[in-house]
């Protein structure tokens, strides 16, 4: 558990299948707002797709924030290797250190702080984070850039779309060019 607000009862715990519906609902206000702030074509129109969201809610890395009882947020994360993140242009990585990836943070937009809430979680597992997003999403690189993480460079994902790509090490060091 993790308190934020003092009257607010914060939990993160692994999603369940029975909480798909809501996990749905969560992505779909999600994409609207990155449409609304100039993000359109991150995730387009179904991204993700309920398949991948039951798939890594089967592997165990998906994450849902409740605040309340009230499911708020999502997101991915995982420690070991990100496929995507074996190649890396413009940059380096600050280390070859194991780290843990966060992927696919999401908000339904009712609380604040979910990536805050997000980021104390995947901490308490890993010191050494990796995260991308898209060139457009200038609102998730301001939150990401503000807890600390260091531009690296550019990664691609498998279908060859370029992602700003970023590192969190808790022993301070940037990274490397």
């Amino acid at each position: 558990m993790i308190n934020g607000d003092k009257n607010k009862k914060t939990v993160v715990r692994n999603a369940e299948l029975l909480d798909l519906p809501e996990i749905l609902e969560i992505f779909c206000a999600a994409r609207k707002y990155m449409r609304e702030s100039g993000n359109p074509r991150q995730w387009g129109d179904t991204y993700p797709s309920p398949a991948l969201l039951q798939e890594d809610i089967l592997k165990k890395q998906l994450f849902v924030v409740e605040i309340n009882g009230r499911l708020c947020g999502a997101f991915v994360f995982f420690i070991g290797e990100e496929p995507t993140y074996r190649i890396i242009e413009d940059g380096a990585w600050i280390d070859d250190r194991p780290y843990g990836t966060i992927h696919r943070v999401a908000s339904d937009g009712t609380e604040r702080g979910i990536f805050e809430r997000c980021l104390a979680f995947c901490l308490e597992r890993s010191g050494n984070l990796r995260i991308d997003t898209h060139a457009d999403n200038r609102i998730m690189q301001r939150l990401i850039e503000k807890s600390g993480f260091v531009r690296c460079g550019i990664i691609h994902l498998a279908d060859e779309s370029a992602r700003i790509a970023y590192q969190y090490s808790s022993d301070g060091t940037a990274c490397r060019r």
